[in-house]
């Protein structure tokens, strides 16, 4: 079986983008695309030139033919997909937002769909050990109980044969029973990884902290390596055992759609540590995704391949305290 750079798992659908501002019930057009947080990490490392593969179940329907057919063009490895012929493909539509007006609003039809069906029998433990590195959300741990155990058989799986680990907390409060249960199953999956990337306000919901610095303190101090959080236009604060600091953020002149850009500061992040760049170089380039992915209107259409990074990279000017 050929080597992995980076593996990770969860559920795509395919998205109806509106092509026009306004309520999503008066939209008449469309526009398909892909959707999962997951895939959008696959994605964004495969066009850096990273060996990423992607493991789920879609349903025996054109949708999932669609999200195939469409990560295979991006050049991910789908070898452990498995084709369910009794649940379906989800899929989600999605408002278009106006020039700084908010987030996008996204309604979801994805109950009882093939990838929450995805069990841990289903794990295939040789594909994932061809890979150096995991990368998981939080996501799958919420969408349905054999999903849930799916994803902590994977973690641990990994982490005893000794590959390292990244989460993204992505918290969907929406598809938990409780803000309790969806705490204390995010932290006990968090505190497992190598890295793990939470955004400020994730950061906030689940330690109780304010401060980025105690947030990180939070994970380090229960074995995690490494903890970058996310705030936004202002950067992001990384810290270690050994190191801390701030990286800038990248101003944009419009922001279009927000939604992609925590996956694409992923990329960055694990695309430098994978090609070991020093820490703050690797923070600067998930900063340049981000940045890139929120002037894009699609999940993941403003992710660039490793040339396009680079020279976006040479036009900006980040500052590093």
């Amino acid at each position: 079986m050929n080597s992995l750079d980076v593996i990770t798992f969860g559920e795509a659908m395919a998205m109806f983008m509106a092509e026009q501002p306004g309520p999503l019930y008066e939209i008449k057009h469309y526009t398909k695309e892909l959707a999962g947080a997951e895939t959008n990490v696959a994605i964004g490392l495969a066009r850096l030139g990273l060996h990423a593969g992607w493991v789920s179940k879609v349903g025996n329907d054109p949708f999932g033919t669609f999200i195939m057919k469409r990560l295979q063009e991006e050049s991910v490895n789908t070898d452990c997909v498995l084709v369910d012929s009794e649940h379906s493909t989800g899929f989600q539509i999605k408002s278009k937002v106006e020039v700084e007006v908010g987030d996008p609003e996204v309604c979801y039809f994805r109950k009882n769909s093939a990838a929450s069906h995805l069990h841990p029998r289903d794990f295939n433990r040789n594909y994932f050990l061809a890979a150096k590195h995991m990368h998981m959300t939080g996501i799958p741990l919420a969408v349905s109980a054999s999903m849930r155990e799916f994803a902590l058989h994977a973690l641990t799986s990994m982490k005893a044969a000794g590959r390292t680990v990244s989460f993204d907390p992505n918290l969907r409060p929406t598809l938990w029973t409780s803000k309790e249960e969806m705490i204390f199953t995010i932290n006990e999956a968090a505190k497992q990884a190598n890295y793990v990337l939470p955004g400020i306000e994730e950061g906030k919901i689940l330690t109780g902290y304010e401060n980025p610095e105690d947030i990180a303190s939070y994970y380090l101090d229960a074995g995690v390596e490494l903890v970058v959080i996310k705030l936004g236009e202002q950067g992001a604060f990384f810290k270690t055992a050994k190191e801390q600091g701030m990286v800038e953020g990248i101003k944009v002149k419009q922001i279009v759609d927000t939604v992609g850009a925590g996956d694409g500061f992923a990329v960055g992040l694990l695309s430098g540590l994978l090609q070991h760049d020093s820490l703050t170089q690797s923070v600067m380039k998930a900063n340049a995704i981000g940045s890139l992915a929120v002037q894009s209107p699609g999940d993941n259409d403003g992710y660039p391949t490793e040339q396009q990074l680079q020279k976006y990279m040479e036009s900006q000017k980040q500052g590093v305290k």
